[in-house]
């Protein structure tokens, strides 16, 4: 370390030349020196103006941490004072150098660790750029007058940082990448003549990137770089936000999506700086997972590892294997391959990239901590080359001088130890790059180049039969195939699907093939599945999507595979192809205690007040969430009575949310209902029948609901637009029916039938609870008692729900003849199996033929009217296998008859539920289910013909 003693002396003679030393303190002088010695940067500087040391001991800049608020207030004062375009320009110059030598300073002293490095020379580009841009507007609106649109509203600069300085990570000695804009076209007012807003925008960004990037004797600020912008060099310099926004929707290309990543506004604060922001957003983010950002980056590195090999580029520690760069592409690989979906990930720096990366558990937290931690030390030591020279540089020095300075600002003994330690950061850096990002890899395994001539080459028939006759294919199942070939080929040439999709169809057709081909029943199988890509095949992203994740597109076979109902919804709604990138989420659904606050937090990502999106973004949830209970059900992970449970709390779950939304809009319009002023009540109850009330919810289920709101409600709403309290309830109801019916782009969210309230459809949307009791007590129908049986409080206050509690519990415990209770339920049964029987002589309708699951739930009914008088505790339960439980307790069934009624319901109703699956019918042979038929039909004669002849079981 000899060499940097004497440098520092020779330095430091040279600056004692300069001014007088003696005004340091020894401890000063000690800095001083080595300070010269690690940066010929500072002592340059020093020697230039030999007075900045001194006012920086003064004024505590070597000492202080925080300096941001400093930069902008000193460098605000300091323009104040500029009043000519070349003391403008001297004092930024001036600005720079001062806080640079700082910056360096702390750093290569050890004063200052990377973060705050990084942070302040952000913040001092920020203020730089920002405080310049201010001064030559207003410079350029004294001759050229102000912007203004044509309703004489003042236009402002915005200026779009991006790379490392959007990302406030700005390195030393880098570059600054800047795109101008400005809101609306217009002209100027209060100058000597016209001037179009864009003709005095770019007059402005021109003064700019003089003000910074231009050589003066005094240096210059930042290198700018405009090439970023609309049609790089050849674009304008400043376009308007209509311009820019139509350029990226038309035009945008996929290392401009990568570009703007980083992208950070600069200018004044304004709705459109908002504006500006979320412009650019849909073309950045996409609302699907888009794995076609994977193939871009891999094209970009390509390119970048070319020019390395061309330039010769040695221990390059941004742009070699494991440098920097590989970094930022496997934060900004994920960032805009599933930013659309998940707003942690589109954070402008990119150590909160990783950071989420490991809290959303997309990356695995060791693999997280491994590129935080190199991309820390490749940063120090760019960080520290840079400061060496104020030189824009990011290779490893080959002179003894600079290596000895850099392993001393480093704190390494000595150069071999260095290196050794900074090769294995990069070593790391690459293999966690090609983890994400590595090249493409073919599975040889699973790919057959005879299922590949299927779909490049035009083959006839017979030699597709003869091509596949070695996979046990029939004649006839090898014509099918063949056929669905042709036909897809023909439908993706009248497609838009574009050269790349169709690059990737060739790729995914084979592989999806070979896999289908090992299936129990391929060609049924290989039919959903071209009919699903058939669906999807102009969205190039799904696509890609398969052919990356060889992992989802092994589920996606599986799935279908297993049922026709779930390749279906995924052809429909294709967004639900990125649950398959993860097996993990995928067959562990939500618990189901977590549905509603799993719900809140995946919908706190849309804005409130975007009530379409809030619509999706419940559809989507429920797709997701019903894909997730679906895998689950098919891998066995879960019973028929959990698949329920699951699918009713998720139902109810989303209720809650719509009519929590419903509620919050009316109260927005209308304010309260008097009668709930000072309370946090609401006074508004949901009552779940059938299914839903059963806990029984399938698929296909729709939800049955009943709407009641508190008995008084006598009234009018607090709001500017008061209304009466009654009539408050009724909108909220409609609001509600509104939320759940209105389709989207993803369908609605459920089928709701309110065909139960009292009066069915010709009565009040919603009912006072009052109402709602004495129309049960004097009007209902025994069938609507049977329906009661199965009711229950989904939705309302404590308040609310005990009191319909009460309402049934006083309903079902009314004192009814067996005779006659009887003689209406078979009725009803009789009636509904002449209008809903479906099936013929020898079919077996699963739902409503004798012995079938009607049957068992009318069991479970009667005995509950029949008895609840005498045994309260038969009005417990809503869900029908936990009635014939409390039969037993009751000492109303047999243990044995108990047992029998809940395994033939759950045998039917199972079997009902595989049908629904795979999207058939519920009329199977009547050869099926013949024991349990007979057994259940027995027990309705036993139970029921003291009272009324039995139902003939032909």
């Amino acid at each position: 370390m000899t060499q940097l003693t004497d440098i520092a002396q020779q330095q430091f003679q040279r600056f004692a030349e300069l001014t007088d030393v003696s005004v340091f303190s020894p401890a000063q002088q000690a800095q001083i020196k080595q300070a010269f010695g690690l940066s010929d940067f500072i002592a340059n500087s020093a020697q230039q103006q030999p007075e900045l040391l001194l006012e920086c001991f003064e004024q505590g800049l070597f000492e202080q941490s925080q300096r941001c608020q400093i930069i902008e207030q000193s460098l605000a004062q300091a323009l104040s004072e500029c009043d000519q375009e070349a003391a403008f320009h001297r004092c930024l110059r001036l600005f720079r150098r001062k806080h640079m030598v700082v910056i360096a300073w702390r750093e290569l002293l050890g004063l200052a660790d990377l973060d705050e490095s990084l942070r302040h020379t952000s913040c001092l580009a920020d203020a730089l750029i920002e405080q310049a841009s201010q001064w030559a507007y207003q410079d350029l609106v004294k001759s050229q007058g102000q912007p203004e649109n044509d309703q004489g509203e003042q236009q402002p600069f915005y200026i779009l940082a991006m790379g490392k300085l959007g990302g406030k990570e700005l390195n030393f000695s880098s570059d600054i990448d800047l795109i101008f804009t400005f809101p609306e076209n217009g002209v100027t007012k209060g100058g000597r003549k016209e001037w179009a807003n864009q003709q005095f925008f770019i007059r402005l960004g021109q003064k700019v990137i003089a003000a910074l990037h231009q050589v003066t004797p005094d240096g210059f600020v930042f290198r700018v770089d405009m090439r970023l912008r609309p049609f790089g060099e050849s674009g304008p310099l400043v376009m308007s936000f209509a311009a820019f926004e139509d350029y990226y929707q038309t035009q945008g290309r996929d290392w401009e999506r990568y570009a703007m990543v980083k992208a950070r506004v600069i200018g004044p604060e304004s709705p459109y700086k908002h504006e500006l922001e979320t412009l650019l957003r849909p073309f950045v983010f996409r609302r699907y997972i888009d794995f076609s950002a994977i193939q871009s980056l891999r094209q970009m590195k390509a390119m970048i590892s070319a020019e390395v090999r061309r330039k010769g580029l040695k221990d390059n520690i941004k742009l070699g294997a494991g440098g920097i760069r590989e970094v930022e592409f496997v934060a900004q690989a994920f960032q805009l391959i599933r930013g659309g979906r998940e707003p942690l990930l589109q954070q402008k720096g990119l150590r909160q990239t990783l950071n989420a990366l490991k809290d959303l558990d997309i990356m695995p937290t060791e693999r997280v901590d491994n590129l935080l931690a190199s991309y820390q030390m490749l940063r120090r030591v760019e960080n520290v080359l840079q400061q060496i020279g104020d030189k824009q540089t990011q290779t490893l020095p080959t002179n003894d001088l600079d290596k000895d300075r850099l392993i001393s600002a480093l704190g390494f003994p000595n150069w071999d130890s260095f290196y050794q330690e900074l090769t294995g950061v990069m070593a790391q850096v690459n293999q966690e790059f090609d983890w994400v990002v590595g090249d493409e890899e073919q599975d040889e395994s699973e790919q057959d180049g005879r299922i590949t001539e299927l779909w490049l080459h035009e083959l006839e028939q017979d030699e597709v039969v003869a091509l596949l006759a070695d996979y046990d294919l029939s004649q006839q199942d090898a014509e099918q195939c063949h056929r669905l070939i042709v036909n897809f080929k023909q439908e993706a040439q009248r497609r838009a699907v574009g050269p790349r999709g169709r690059e990737n169809l060739k790729r995914l057709m084979p592989a999806l093939t070979c896999k289908v081909l090992s299936k129990k029943d391929p060609i049924a199988l290989m039919d959903r599945l071209v009919t699903l890509i058939t669906q999807v095949m102009t969205r190039t992203a799904y696509i890609e999507l398969l052919n990356e994740n060889h992992g989802a597109l092994k589920q996606l076979v599986r799935l279908c595979d297993a049922s026709p109902r779930i390749a279906a919804q995924l052809a429909r709604h294709p967004i639900l192809l990125d649950e398959l990138l993860d097996p993990q989420h995928l067959y562990n659904p939500t618990p189901i205690e977590e549905y509603k606050s799993d719900l809140r937090q995946y919908m706190l990502r849309i804005p409130e007040e975007d009530m379409e999106q809030q619509m999706e973004g419940l559809r989507q949830y429920k797709q997701i969430q019903r894909l997730r209970i679906s895998a689950a059900d098919i891998a066995g992970a879960l019973p028929l009575m959990k698949v329920s449970d699951h699918l009713t709390y998720l139902a109810e779950a989303i209720m809650e949310y719509v009519v929590n939304i419903a509620w919050f809009q009316l109260v927005e319009k209308y304010g309260e209902p008097s009668n709930l002023i000072g309370s946090e009540r609401r006074g508004f109850a949901v009552l779940g029948y059938g299914k839903l009330g059963g806990l029984e919810l399938g698929y296909g289920s729709d939800l049955d609901v009943v709407f009641i709101h508190d008995t008084e409600v006598s009234g009018y709403t607090n709001g500017k637009k008061e209304i009466d309290n009654k009539q408050f309830y009724l909108r909220l109801g409609q609001r509600i029916l509104h939320l759940f019916s209105s389709r989207t782009s993803s369908g609605i969210l459920y089928e709701v039938d309110m065909r139960l309230r009292p009066q069915g459809d010709s009565g009040l949307l919603v009912s006072s609870l009052a109402a709602y009791d004495a129309y049960l007590s004097k009007d209902a129908w025994t069938w609507e008692h049977q329906a009661l049986v199965r009711a229950r409080c989904v939705y309302g206050d404590n308040e609310i729900h005990q009191a319909f509690d009460a309402v049934r519990l006083r309903q079902l415990a009314k004192e009814r003849g067996k005779a006659e209770l009887a003689k209406d339920v078979v009725d009803m049964r009789k009636k509904m199996r002449d209008h809903l029987l479906r099936g013929e002589q020898d079919q077996f309708d699963l739902k409503q033929s004798p012995g079938g699951m009607v049957d068992i739930e009318f069991i479970a009914q009667f005995l509950v009217l029949a008895n609840t008088h005498q045994a309260p505790a038969m009005a417990n339960w809503s869900d029908n296998i936990r009635i014939f439980e409390t039969c037993v307790e009751q000492g109303l069934l047999t243990p044995e008859q108990g047992a029998l009624l809940s395994e033939c319901y759950c045998h039917i109703r199972d079997a009902a539920h595989r049908l629904t699956l795979n999207k058939q019918t519920r009329i199977v042979s009547s050869d099926l289910f013949a024991q349990d038929r007979d057994q259940v039909v027995s027990l309705w004669n036993k139970l029921v013909a003291d009272y009324y002849p039995a139902i003939d079981a032909k």
